[in-house]
């Protein structure tokens, strides 16, 4: 009796050592599964890529990763200035909806009810979350950035799946040109809302040089992945934080504002090579994480997981702006893929009211005012010049690309006005938009326009002309001593 009892509890025992093996077993499955997360974000840039058909800059480290990946042709910004637009990206909740929609906002507030930012949900999975080669956060709510990002590289993870973010910030204000690897001026797009003058090409060259050093910049994380056995279980993103730091572009609802691109690499999950033609909001991306990394998508958050077949597609993207610095302002905007429907809430003050920083960052700006106040600009060029702007935009996206056309006006486009007036005006009460107040209205910057004479306006002018077009192409960027260089606040 007592050998069997003995043979009873000897079995008992090896069958929960053996429950303990198997448990073991499969959580170390569990974490091999669950992939590692590299976010790649990139300041202040629209799809000026080769990989997008922009041939005049080479990019073959991003051109090869959207080969190996997806890569997403109409992805959008929640804002077109990145402290809103990191906000939205950090929670996957349009900014408005969370308070965080005044850039550089300073009673930063806690965030409402259950929006957790999903550094904190990946490390509640059991995630090394770091930041790597930036510090930049740069988000309008209360927050701990060791908190979010306490693990900083990932080699740092251990055995723990790992979620690392990155940001490059080369290709925001101010550009360099760079002899070594040039871009032709004379190949450069010049969309019709700039004069075709050598001072607009060399700029913009410029921004596509900051581009290609960007690229090279890029490829130096990937090839880490792949000579550390990395690539086969990381899903890589590559983002821009929102469109490109030029007049009509940053701080803007147009597309040249908020339309980035967006890759993404995760191989034996995404077909290499794929192109997408759906509407993606860059809050998108943020569930797109969290679903990869078997967390789920929290009922509160925006944002939808881009890899599940079972999501519905967006028949529209939003986007929004409110104060830039001290600069006030609001508009919001909706699209689909074929219009785009802008609503100008203070359409009392000038697009190109008094912002300090474009004013020292953008030598077009100088180049604009001057002719605008000389006459020289055609209607077109002239349009966003103005001291006052319309109440409403409409765009055929499709056929005019550079929205230049505002068809809001045009009684054969009133049912398209009416249509798109009223999703805008649906999903604002749905996310809780605030508008704008008579505080507000009444706030900021002076809004007196032009901010400056003609005479001022000549010597900025002179100066940029001197700096760009004075020095084959303006100054090469300035060299930096080996050692630890501290992050500098940046718009």
């Amino acid at each position: 009796m007592r050998g069997k009892n003995a043979l009873s509890i000897m079995g008992a025992v090896a069958a929960v050592l053996a429950f303990g093996v198997l448990v073991q077993a499969a959580q170390a499955a569990e974490k091999q599964q669950r992939p590692n997360i590299v976010w790649i974000l990139a300041e202040d840039i629209c799809p000026d890529l080769g990989c997008y058909g922009v041939n005049a800059l080479k990019t073959p480290n991003l051109d090869k990763l959207a080969g190996g990946g997806i890569r997403y042709a109409k992805a959008f910004t929640a804002a077109p200035v990145c402290s809103t637009s990191r906000s939205a990206m950090m929670t996957g909740m349009h900014q408005n909806a969370i308070g965080a929609n005044q850039h550089r906002t300073s009673n930063k507030r806690p965030l409402p009810g259950d929006v957790t930012p999903f550094p904190l949900l990946l490390q509640k999975a059991g995630y090394h979350t770091g930041l790597m080669y930036s510090k930049k956060l740069d988000l309008n709510f209360q927050h701990s950035s060791k908190g979010l990002f306490p693990d900083g590289d990932w080699s740092k993870a251990g055995d723990r799946p790992f979620c690392v973010q990155i940001t490059f910030g080369n290709t925001h204000r101010s550009w360099h040109h760079y002899p070594h690897n040039p871009v032709d001026p004379a190949k450069v797009i010049v969309p019709p809302y700039y004069p075709d003058t050598p001072l607009v090409r060399r700029d913009i060259a410029n921004g596509l040089e900051e581009i290609q050093k960007l690229d090279a910049s890029v490829g130096g994380v990937l090839s880490r992945l792949e000579a550390e056995g990395l690539v086969q279980n990381t899903l890589v993103i590559f983002i821009g934080d929102h469109g490109r730091c030029q007049v009509r572009g940053k701080q803007f609802l147009y597309d040249s504002g908020t339309h980035v691109p967006l890759i993404l690499r995760w191989p034996g999950h995404i077909e290499p090579g794929s192109v997408s033609d759906e509407l993606v909001s860059a809050i998108d991306v943020t569930a797109t994480v969290l679903a990869a990394a078997g967390v789920g998508v929290p009922e509160w958050m925006h944002g939808r997981d881009l890899l599940d077949p079972q999501t519905p597609k967006r028949q529209y993207v939003f986007t929004a702006r409110d104060k830039m610095d001290n600069t006030h302002d609001a508009m919001r905007a909706c699209r689909d893929k074929q219009y785009k429907y802008i609503l100008n809430l203070m359409p009392e003050r000038a697009y190109c009211q008094l912002n300090e920083y474009k004013e020292k960052q953008y030598p077009l700006l100088a180049l604009l005012n001057v002719m605008h106040i000389k006459g020289e600009l055609n209607e077109v060029q002239d349009r966003f010049m103005q001291p006052k702007k319309p109440p409403e935009e409409l765009y055929d996206v499709v056929a005019d690309p550079f929205e230049t056309k505002n068809l809001a006006a045009v009684p054969a486009h009133a049912a398209e006005l009416r249509r798109m007036r009223k999703v805008l005006d649906e999903w604002r009460k749905s996310i809780g938009d605030k508008g704008v107040t008579e505080e507000f209205r009444k706030g900021g910057w002076p809004s007196t326009y032009p901010t400056r004479s003609l005479d001022q306006w000549e010597a900025k002018l002179a100066e940029w002309t001197r700096k760009l077009l004075g020095s084959a192409g303006g100054p090469p960027p300035a060299k930096h001593k080996a050692g630890k260089k501290k992050h500098k606040r940046v718009e």
